[in-house]
């Protein structure tokens, strides 16, 4: 069983930081694009930033300068740094994985969600 477990989230003031970690467990033979979504109250689920197996790198142009992605492969874990916290950043964050089970086809995951609150 696949799973995303994701770790990280609470509250902060504005202009806080928090960092957020998005472990991969199971029988997994090949982790692929990994990444952070987003969704507030009444809004679309939106991507924050992305990162692929060989390194490249997508953000939303709302975090670019702010936010910082990056993954550790051997630990199949993703982080998602976030400095200078906006309240518009308020939102339940979704880890997101294109992995391939063992005696699987690759497939999308996600994580439970956790939440991250700015206060202003």
């Amino acid at each position: 069983q696949v799973q995303l477990v994701e770790s990280g989230g609470g509250l902060v003031q504005a202009g806080g930081s928090l960092r957020l970690s998005c472990a991969a467990s199971g029988s997994i033979f090949r982790v692929n694009t990994m990444g952070w979504y987003r969704q507030a109250p009444g809004k679309q689920r939106e991507l924050v930033a992305a990162v692929t197996s060989g390194g490249r790198i997508n953000y939303a142009d709302s975090v670019k300068g702010r936010f910082t992605i990056s993954r550790d492969n051997a630990k199949k874990t993703v982080y998602l740094e976030m400095n200078s916290l906006k309240p518009e950043d308020t939102a339940v964050y979704y880890c997101n994985a294109d992995l391939q089970p063992y005696g699987s086809l690759a497939n999308e995951y996600w994580g439970q969600g956790t939440q991250v609150t700015v206060s202003s």
